[in-house]
């Protein structure tokens, strides 16, 4: 738009010499500059327009989101919204002063002006009367454009901002994500609805910033910031696992850092996309059976909610390895299905055996392995055989 804008400034130019040539020399030159005049005055109100923010929005009470292109801008902020406010405060205008983040500034009066230039602007602008009493406050932060997002939040190329995941279908998952090294924020907001509740969905927050609730017509979430600061605990109360989810969920996390800037990440995804099953517990029958539990985790009944296996067999387990399910080769692998009693008969060559879980139906993620050792076990057997003796 504003590339047409200086076009058009060029084109006038042009125009003038046109004009020059075609009309006597005192009316072509009257005409030309008072063309170049009027099109100067509507080249200065479009680079005005263009100074102002891209969009902004209220996040939560008193914090204010502010979309920028990178561009200069300036935001005007009120203290007090309506003149009944300045007289039942018993406060003049002109006696109102400002400070940012807690210094003060040398604007007075009831508005105040924000300098906006690429990501800067962005503070905790309050409003005082003569007596330094607080009269208003709002956060204001900075939002670029997507394009120039990832300044807070780092991720591998192959994957997205928020990760999530869930134990079973109760109606309960997590999302982590990872802080770039330089920029730890916190969370600003967080908002956690299914896919068609945009419009009704309202949210809200606890006074310890870390409880948040979202709720709609069709929709009931709980969220909760834990400990760590890069992960939330959601919960849809209005949940049932045993019908078909038709309506994905959708959960949005705004960020924000110390210097006031703002990115939000989404995600969405059904329940079944994320599912992943707790690691299973493996015992030993006798010398050549192994048995298996469901997690306890796992949703029931488990012939509902029934769970595929993956078994890897190992005659050479790697003793050294960090991880001996992935970090050695298995000798055979292959996939069962159980709805109740899970065992398996293994050769007495058998030194070690790994099984993970996962939806049956589902293309939803594998569980963590579990390892199990047998060879210890049959050395233990083989030397009380030999005690005996």
């Amino acid at each position: 738009m504003w590339g047409n804008s200086s076009a058009k400034c060029q084109i006038i130019t042009h125009l003038k010499g046109r004009s020059q040539t075609q009309a006597s020399p005192f009316i072509g030159d009257t005409s030309a500059k008072m063309k170049l005049f009027i099109f100067s005055i509507v080249c200065v109100l479009l680079q005005v327009t263009r100074q102002n923010p891209i969009s902004h929005w209220p996040l939560l009470p008193h914090i204010l989101v502010v979309e920028v292109d990178g561009t200069k801008g300036q935001l005007t902020l009120s203290c007090l919204e309506t003149p009944e406010e300045l007289t039942r405060r018993e406060s003049k205008s002109q006696d109102i002063l400002w400070m940012k983040n807690g210094e003060e500034t040398a604007q007075r009066g009831n508005s105040y002006v924000v300098e906006l230039e690429e990501s800067l602007g962005g503070a905790n602008y309050t409003c005082h009367s003569e007596d330094r009493s607080l009269l208003n406050h709002t956060v204001v932060l900075i939002k670029e454009d997507d394009t120039k997002r990832g300044k807070i939040l780092v991720k591998a190329d192959q994957e997205d901002y928020l990760k999530c995941s869930a134990q079973n279908y109760e109606g309960a998952f997590h999302c982590t994500w990872t802080w770039h090294r330089h920029r730890v924020g916190k969370v600003a907001f967080i908002k956690a609805r299914r896919f068609s509740d945009d419009i009704d969905t309202e949210c809200s927050v606890d006074t310890s910033g870390r409880n948040w609730a979202c709720s709609s017509g069709q929709s009931n979430f709980f969220c909760t910031v834990d400990d760590s600061g890069n992960r939330i605990l959601c919960t849809d109360k209005q949940n049932c696992p045993y019908a078909e989810e038709s309506e994905p969920i959708l959960i949005t996390v705004y960020v924000k850092t110390e210097h006031f800037l703002v990115e939000n990440y989404s995600k969405q995804f059904f329940l079944s996309d994320i599912v992943k099953p707790d690691k299973v517990k493996i015992s030993k029958v006798n010398a050549t059976m192994i048995e298996w539990t469901y997690p306890s985790s796992w949703s029931s009944p488990f012939s509902y909610f029934p769970l595929t296996f993956q078994i890897a067999l190992f005659n050479r387990p790697c003793k050294s390895c960090d991880n001996p399910c992935t970090d050695s080769k298995a000798t055979k692998t292959l996939t069962v299905d159980f709805a109740n009693i899970c065992q398996f008969e293994v050769k007495r060559k058998t030194k070690a055996v790994c099984i993970r879980a996962k939806d049956a139906f589902c293309s939803s993620p594998w569980s963590e392995w579990t390892h199990f050792g047998l060879e210890k076990n049959k050395k233990s057997k083989h030397q009380r055989n030999r005690k005996r003796a």
